[in-house]
């Protein structure tokens, strides 16, 4: 004879639950707030002494086209889109005849500085120096050769390639300094949400014990 199972009523522990999934929200919620995940990086560039700009010329080198940042946000981003045409333009056609010609103003902010200096990062340009509150950018003539090595700052393309290399261990070294703060800083946390899932984990297994126990 096939003795015949009982059905047994689901449990579903919805406070647990509810924890499981409002504490992690909540830790995520505090973290972006505290900017714990925001990572900090830094540029490199070199700055040529006075001598060898009054010695190479370079505010006589080119016909510059000026672009003036002094903190006037509406035009500044119209500039910054500008500028970037204007020097992708110049290094598409290797002209060696126009050059920018950057100006910053006493008003001009940390964020506009950094743009202009990305796009010149971005767009590659072989050329440019920052000289006292100018920066000036310059095209290369179309290299002869089918090897062509980039300029930047006065550095050769070996030192470019080394600085690269340096940069980059030195993002990684600081995303593992960064990493291993953020959970010595933050370690309250995730051992509250462990015990609390553990807690949950042990009431419920509890729980369940009862609830067989009773209806034995």
């Amino acid at each position: 004879m096939i003795e015949k199972r009982e059905k047994r009523k689901k449990i579903f522990y919805v406070p647990g639950m509810i924890s499981l999934v409002l504490i992690p929200l909540f830790c995520l919620c505090h973290f972006y707030k505290v900017e714990a995940f925001k990572t900090y990086v830094a540029l490199d560039f070199s700055l040529p002494d006075k001598e060898d700009f009054e010695k190479y010329k370079v505010g006589n080198l080119r016909k510059y086209k000026v672009f003036y940042f002094n903190g006037e946000k509406s035009k500044e981003l119209r500039q910054l889109k500008e500028l970037r045409v204007f020097a992708r333009n110049m290094i598409e056609k290797y002209d060696t005849i126009n050059g920018a010609k950057i100006r910053f103003g006493s008003k001009t902010d940390y964020d506009t500085f950094i743009s202009v200096i990305n796009i010149m990062s971005e767009e590659k340009m072989p050329t440019w120096a920052l000289f006292s509150d100018n920066l000036y950018a310059l095209a290369n003539s179309k290299p002869k050769s089918t090897k062509r090595h980039s300029f930047v700052c006065g550095t050769n393309a070996y030192s470019v390639k080394r600085t690269l290399q340096m940069q980059e261990e030195n993002r990684k070294k600081e995303l593992d300094i960064f990493q291993a703060s953020f959970f010595k800083q933050q370690w309250i946390l995730f051992l509250a949400y462990f015990i609390l899932v553990l807690l949950n984990i042990f009431a419920l297994v509890k729980f369940n014990k009862n609830q067989n126990y009773n209806q034995k």
